[in-house]
């Protein structure tokens, strides 16, 4: 009988059974995935958002997607946080009660940004192109810099902190370095803007934002949901696995955010504002 087991973080991972193939011989095996679940996020009695995620860490999920989106400014604008549980239904467990406090304009706008999104989707629900812009303004010339040689240690920290994806394969990590390039916090997650969001709520609800003496670093690629997460956090470095999009870069440079592709090993691509990077 295929179960679910519980993991640190919460429920994200589960066994199956499968039949294992090597050449031509099957035998029955069993075999570790990433568990995905609907959450719906509901906001002054209205509903945000439907989203898929890996289950755990949804407080920090929807404190860093309402920060995200500019529904929130700081984590006193949330005002209650709590899941819709009832021992009746049990997909009320996926239901999250949120209030906050209407107290900007951008607060105002929660129900008209409902909608459902993927796990890989960050502007879902934008009712137009001009929607998709970021709102945060360019981040401030600093004296913020890190050597190379920390950044390069980065990928290994992240992948040895991954403890789901260790098991399943299948989860991406979203990671807090300090200037050193020593771990903070990790969060992982089966979409990479969800790993982003409870990354970045976590600090949030910790009252440790703005971000802008830290570096992010992603596993995958670098879009421009993820550029727009990094620049309301106020983050000034970005570093991901893999490439950057043509509008994350751009957006990076008109931001004035670092963004770090393909960063493995002791090898990166330096897309914007390489200045912070020292030898």
């Amino acid at each position: 009988m295929d179960s679910v087991r519980s993991d640190v973080g919460g429920r994200m991972r589960g066994e199956v059974a499968i039949v294992r193939y090597t050449g031509n011989v099957g035998v029955d095996d069993r075999d570790t995935l990433s568990i995905e679940e609907p959450l719906e996020i509901r906001v002054n009695a209205e509903s945000l958002t439907v989203t898929m995620r890996s289950p755990g860490d949804d407080f920090d999920l929807a404190a860093g997607l309402l920060y995200a989106e500019g529904l929130i400014r700081s984590a006193s604008d949330l005002l209650v946080m709590k899941m819709d549980k009832d021992p009746a239904n049990p997909e009320r467990d996926n239901t999250l009660l949120t209030a906050i406090r209407i107290s900007h304009r951008g607060a105002a706008s929660a129900s008209a940004r409902s909608f459902v999104s993927a796990s890989s989707c960050g502007v879902c629900g934008k009712r137009d192109i001009a929607s998709i812009r970021c709102a945060a303004a360019p981040l401030p010339d600093s004296e913020f810099k890190v050597s190379a040689r920390a950044l390069y240690g980065l990928s290994g920290q992240m992948r040895d902190a991954q403890q789901v994806f260790a098991r399943t394969g299948g989860l991406h990590a979203a990671a807090l370095f300090d200037q050193t390039g020593s771990l903070l916090s990790l969060r992982e997650d089966i979409g990479r803007h969800n790993a982003v969001d409870k990354l970045i709520g976590a600090e949030l609800l910790a009252s440790r934002v703005p971000l802008d003496n830290r570096i992010m670093m992603i596993s995958g690629r670098a879009s421009f949901e993820i550029l727009q997460k990094t620049a309301v956090a106020r983050l000034p470095i970005l570093c991901a696995v893999s490439a950057p999009s043509s509008m994350a870069v751009r957006m990076a440079r008109d931001l004035n955010i670092t963004l770090v592709g393909f960063l493995r090993g002791e090898t990166m691509n330096v897309y914007s504002q390489a200045e912070r990077i020292v030898h």
